[in-house]
């Protein structure tokens, strides 16, 4: 490839943050401008590591990136506020005419708030030890400069590791030369040594609280080399860029790799240090328990400082620095109306106002779950919790939070009486024998939701679920603890920590391995299990079936079903129903379209869905088809990037992936 000059590439993080010397939390101190002698510190060196940290909040809970991760695959589509040619649609593969482009996709995040902190951590791994920094905290520049190039390679095939002054070197240039390295490139001079380095010198436990550790490391290792097995294998011939044959440059085959993967998870899961798995998947989730043990990395967020959340308290439009995924695939509950008059004169309320709580939050609608969701992934909603802890499915009142004025009791469903938090909608669990009356006549039901006989809430059957109104995703919804006996501040992004990897991926990630032919050997220890794909997946399956809280009935719950839920585990695990068992255990937390991407099942597990349509009143389910070419299954280079090139138009045209020229 010729040499092209690019001024994306420039100087560090734009972002420089501090670390408290007596506290075990991160002070971030903004900066306008870095030089190389910043590096020439110990403070400046460790304000660059506290900036490592710091960048995981421009990509992980920016609702656009959630939609880079989401839509398109089984778990997600577009929403009824996600049309009119918008990213929805584009990564939707749906609707004709619309794909990603290099000006209209949301995998841009990903390009834009890489590249300047790798060449942070270059210029950290090159300095520190000048400065008195120990190998330990160097560790931690390895980690996030591997884990920025395994997410880039992900996302886009083969990438620079040339930032202007060579090979994984700090650059000060604002004008360079670059080349994209190959996929083997990536993999086996960036992202592989970098975390086996990690591994050697990070410690059991973080250096600061949310800091990276030996586990962390040990699976993002186990993730690449799962996912460099799969891309060696190509099973389904999927395209790379840049071209290059699919061996490896040490001459290993995709079966080591795959071992390796399983090697390095067990290894893990059988020496957890302070890690493990929360008893039940509600402690995993609910926003009282946030930084548990089973986090192993999080972009944070915190409700003390606009400072350190990187976004505003009370209000935020959605843009770098806010936990705002939250607010995509959650519909707008404050539509429902009941009334404070009976209904054959009604006089309407919102019942259900918009609230910084768990289950509710701020309402955009771009993102739809299909009804598959609530049909095949959770079909069983007894014995697994996952269901449960995953979605708000029944909305309660809440409406003399908004006014003490308001009346104590609102006329909801059949001319029925309801009070302050009783059920003014739910979200059935299947479709009843008894058929739903969706007429609206006389109860006027403004979403669209029907009514069974007897019951005061208004109901939707799984049948029905719609691009406007569906489940929201409780476990990503805000928690706060300021809200006082109001509503609080439901229209600023999330205060909570947005969770990027968890102890219970060891699991899933050594069964794919199994799965690709590595050999077992029996796990010991807390989690001890036989080692095979079923024996790893059942300890994730147990847990699911142990309930401690009931979201749908808002009181607690105390069952174990583990026992079903082992059994019921198909004798013969395949990559469909370890894929299966990730959407359970990971659904809407933006890891299915790499998970789909890895295993090449994109087409095959996202290629059609069932859904209803855009208005309240449609409930005619139809079926959808994708289009979803080979040589998408690499997002775009973002149009930044060519626009601030020096370089001719064959040049940049040679420089983006081939199904976007």
């Amino acid at each position: 490839m010729k040499r092209i000059q690019i001024k994306i590439f420039i100087g560090t993080a734009v972002l420089s943050l501090f670390l408290m010397g007596c506290s075990n939390i991160l002070d971030e101190q903004p900066r306008s401008s870095y030089t190389s002698d910043y590096f020439k510190t110990s403070s400046g060196v460790m304000s660059e590591i506290t900036a490592l940290y710091a960048h995981l909040r421009n990509i992980y809970g920016n609702g656009y990136f959630y939609n880079n991760c989401q839509t398109g695959t089984d778990e997600s589509t577009w929403g009824a506020s996600g049309t009119s040619g918008s990213t929805f649609q584009a990564h939707d593969f749906s609707v004709t005419g619309s794909k990603p482009t290099a000006t209209n996709n949301d995998a841009g995040s990903v390009w834009f708030n890489t590249f300047p902190y790798i060449n942070t951590a270059n210029g950290v791994i090159e300095n520190a030890s000048a400065v008195g920094i120990s190998n330990a905290v160097i560790a931690e520049a390895k980690f996030f400069r591997a884990f920025d190039y395994f997410l880039l390679v992900q996302t886009f095939g083969g990438v620079p590791l040339d930032l202007g002054a060579g090979e994984l070197t700090y650059n000060t240039s604002t004008v360079r030369t670059s080349k994209r390295n190959t996929v083997p490139e990536v993999y086996t001079k960036a992202i592989f040594p970098d975390l086996l380095s990690a591994i050697n010198d990070l410690p059991d436990a973080g250096r600061l609280t949310g800091g990276v550790t030996k586990t962390a490391a040990r699976l993002y290792l186990a993730k690449a080399y799962l996912t460099y097995g799969w891309w060696l294998e190509n099973p389904n011939n999927i395209p790379t860029y840049p071209d290059c044959a699919r061996t490896d440059p040490n001459g290993k085959t995709a079966a080591w790799y795959y071992q390796a993967a399983y090697d390095m998870a067990t290894t893990a899961i059988k020496s957890p240090a302070s890690f493990g798995l929360q008893a039940t998947y509600y402690d995993v989730n609910v926003g009282t328990n946030d930084r548990n043990n089973e986090i192993l990395l999080y972009a944070d967020h915190t409700q003390a400082s606009e400072l350190f959340n990187a976004a505003s308290l009370t209000y935020e439009s959605g843009g770098t620095g806010p936990n705002f995924a939250s607010w995509f695939q959650t519909w707008n509950y404050t539509s429902i109306t009941s009334s404070k008059t009976n209904w054959s004169s009604p006089s309407k309320l919102s019942s259900v106002q918009r609230e910084a709580v768990q289950g509710l939050g701020r309402p955009w609608v771009r993102m739809a779950p299909p009804i598959g969701v609530f049909t095949n992934t959770f079909a069983d909603k007894t014995y697994d919790s996952r269901y449960d802890g995953t979605f708000t499915t029944v909305y309660r009142g809440n409406w003399i939070k908004a006014s003490a004025s308001n009346p104590t009791t609102l006329y909801n469903a059949n001319n029925m009486l309801i009070t302050q938090g009783d059920a003014v909608l739910t979200f059935l669990d299947s479709d009843p024998t008894t058929t739903i009356d969706y007429s609206n006549s006389p109860y006027a039901s403004s979403v669209g939701a029907g009514v069974l006989p007897g019951r005061a809430d208004y109901v939707i059957a799984p049948s029905a679920i719609s691009r406007l109104v569906y489940p929201g995703i409780w476990k990503l919804g805000p928690y706060r603890t300021d809200n006082g006996t109001g509503l609080g501040q439901p229209n600023a992004g999330s205060t909570r920590p947005f969770p990027i990897a968890k102890f219970s991926e060891l699991f899933f990630i050594a069964a794919e391995a199994a799965v690709k032919g590595a050999t077992t050997t029996a796990v010991t220890g807390t989690y001890a299990n036989d080692g095979t794909a079923r024996g790893l997946i059942n300890v994730i399956r147990a847990r699911a079936g142990k309930w401690s809280w009931s979201n749908n009935g808002n009181k607690t719950k105390v069952e174990d079903n583990s026992a079903a839920m082992v059994t019921a585990t198909p004798a013969t695990i395949d990559i469909n129903y370890i894929l299966a068992e990730r959407s359970r255990e990971y659904y809407g937390e933006g890891y299915r379209w790499y998970d789909l991407v890895r295993t090449q099942k994109w087409s095959e597990i996202g290629g059609s869905f069932k859904i209803c349509g855009t208005s309240a009143s449609d409930h005619t389910v139809q079926t959808i088809t994708r289009d979803i070419p080979v040589n998408y299954y690499l997002r775009p280079i973002p149009q930044g990037q060519f626009d601030a090139m020096e370089a001719t138009t064959e040049e940049k045209v040679a420089y983006q992936n081939p199904a976007y020229r």
